[in-house]
């Protein structure tokens, strides 16, 4: 027979002789149980993440198994514990997380990433938390990767350190809701802010009105969300276009 290969997506530490594995294994007369037990020890560290797992039979019956790893943004938002990155990261921060998770984010990703060393490593990760709205050490991730240049968290990042204290966690916890409760007060007050911008403007073209939300620096899925097209300008007015047209 052969070199069979098997590759499926696993969610972390839960494989199981279920499909995908199962059927697939199955035919190739390995031991599938052994198989779901070394997979579920390999991704112990993605649980809630799927992960992409590849496994080859060789002509012996001799199995390896290779684990992939997820892209970093979903690794960040396993650890920050949110379901998606900001839709407006320049104005609205999202999450919270420490030095430590970022560092074992780039270990996981060491053999993707294109940083030499783990200093780089952490800062390409810490570029892509910037990217979605996530902080780092209650700081914006670009601050964070300048204090890191400056020399901060050589420490941690020289010795790789991963874990945090109950303490820590707590700490994280609180941070979480606190931001919660900020991000809600902030879009209260832009979502004010807008709609006086828009009732003030009334009857102007839409482009006109959107150039002042975004000049008042009102976040681009908010402005759609409050400037729909065919709402833009009043009838008559104008700028404004017949109704059959503004539906287009």
């Amino acid at each position: 027979m052969p070199k069979q290969t098997v590759e499926a997506m696993i969610e972390g530490g839960k494989a199981s002789a279920a499909p995908p594995l199962g059927p697939a294994l199955g035919p190739l007369g390995v031991n599938i149980g052994q198989i779901i037990s070394d997979i579920n020890k390999k991704t112990a560290d993605f649980r809630g993440v799927q992960v992409p797992v590849k496994i080859t039979v060789d002509e012996q019956k001799n199995v390896s198994i290779s684990i992939g790893t997820p892209p970093a943004s979903a690794l960040i938002k396993q650890e920050a514990h949110i379901e998606k990155g900001s839709g407006s990261p320049e104005v609205e921060l999202i999450a919270d997380v420490k030095i430590e998770q970022i560092i074992k984010i780039a270990k996981m990703k060491a053999d993707n990433l294109s940083g030499k060393d783990m200093f780089a490593r952490v800062k390409e990760i810490a570029g892509t938390c910037n990217s979605m709205g996530v902080m780092i050490e209650g700081k914006r991730a670009v601050e964070t990767i300048a204090d890191i240049n400056k020399g901060m968290f050589t420490e941690e990042i020289t010795s790789e350190k991963t874990e945090l204290s109950a303490a820590e966690l707590k700490e994280l916890e609180e941070k979480k809701l606190k931001l919660a409760a900020d991000i809600e007060k902030r879009k209260a007050s832009l979502t004010a802010t807008a709609k006086q911008i828009i009732e003030s403007m009334a009857g102007q073209p839409r482009g006109a009105i959107k150039a002042k939300l975004v000049e008042a620096k009102i976040p681009t899925v908010l402005i759609e969300e409050l400037l729909p097209v065919e709402a833009a300008a009043a009838p008559g007015a104008p700028g404004a276009k017949p109704a059959s047209e503004a539906k287009k």
